[in-house]
């Protein structure tokens, strides 16, 4: 291994030949601080295939396997005496039925994950987070990676204060497994941490059809899902009072936009001692 690669941050990355984690692939390539050490994907017929003439660039000496846990141990033996901060990370772009045991099995072999998938549980974080304490080995659950999303998310909270009717919806491709997404849920949370109650009803509702109002949360506040081809990852914040309405907008229009949030958690995620949830936890 050369002296530039001892000093850069091994990566691995999972689904990597999603949409997500080719770009992952393409920007950990295009740094000078990161170096990709494994790919894992379960596409048929891609495995043993260098991934950098997969993605369209050069031959990168890495080849698709199916084997995380294998790809997980040669990643954690290649860095076993760095020391302190030195680890290998794994970014996580798959699916919502593998993201927890996709991160449980990185926090065992002792690699740092960088989690991109939606869909976990609160009580599967809750394990999660328990069980990186107890390893003491830091990782990310960032439901949206963009930078335009966290400002969206802090000005939504804030504008809580003031408003007690707000509806959310969130828009994107229809290749999304999971409805509503993890950034919507989250924008939900902060809005909710002021603990007052949404929505308070003035007549009784009736829907025709079924999910016409979307789906309602413990706090009163309202969240939609559309799922459209076409689309990438939008979201919206509706806010209304007598008079008025006030509306917090964010539309990524492409994935690159999403690149400087997971190289950001890359280089910070090795001196975490804990599972964090949120970008904003590392900005």
């Amino acid at each position: 291994m050369s002296d530039i690669q001892t000093e850069s941050i091994p990566v691995v990355v999972t689904g990597a030949l999603g949409r997500m984690g080719a770009e992952v692939i393409k920007a950990v390539h295009m740094t000078s601080d990161c170096h990709l050490i494994g790919a894992v994907d379960n596409t048929p017929g891609k495995e043993g295939q260098d991934i950098g003439e997969l993605l369209g660039l050069n031959a990168l000496d890495i080849a698709v396997t199916a084997d995380l846990e294998g790809c997980l141990c040669s990643a954690s033996q290649a860095v076993r005496d760095a020391g302190p901060g030195k680890g290998a990370v794994m970014v996580d772009f798959t699916h919502p039925s593998v993201v927890y045991a996709n991160t449980r099995a990185a926090i065992a072999y002792g690699v740092h994950p960088v989690i991109g998938t939606t869909g976990l549980s609160p009580s599967q974080l809750d394990d999660l987070q328990s069980f990186s304490e107890k390893a003491s080995i830091g990782g990310a659950v960032i439901p949206n990676f963009s930078v335009g999303m966290v400002l969206l998310q802090q000005a939504a909270a804030a504008a809580a204060r003031f408003y007690d009717h707000a509806e959310l919806t969130e828009l994107h491709h229809n290749r999304k497994a999971d409805a509503p997404s993890g950034t919507c849920i989250k924008t939900a949370e902060l809005m909710e941490d002021l603990g007052k109650h949404f929505n308070h009803s003035e007549v009784e509702e009736h829907e025709s059809l079924n999910g016409s109002r979307g789906g309602q949360r413990p706090s009163g506040l309202r969240l939609h899902s559309l799922r459209l081809p076409g689309l990438v990852a939008h979201q919206e914040v509706m806010f209304g009072s007598p008079g008025e309405t006030y509306t917090l907008r964010h539309d990524t229009i492409d994935r690159a936009a999403y690149m400087p949030g997971v190289l950001l958690c890359v280089r910070k995620v090795r001196h975490l001692q804990t599972l964090v949830y949120g970008l904003e936890r590392l900005l």
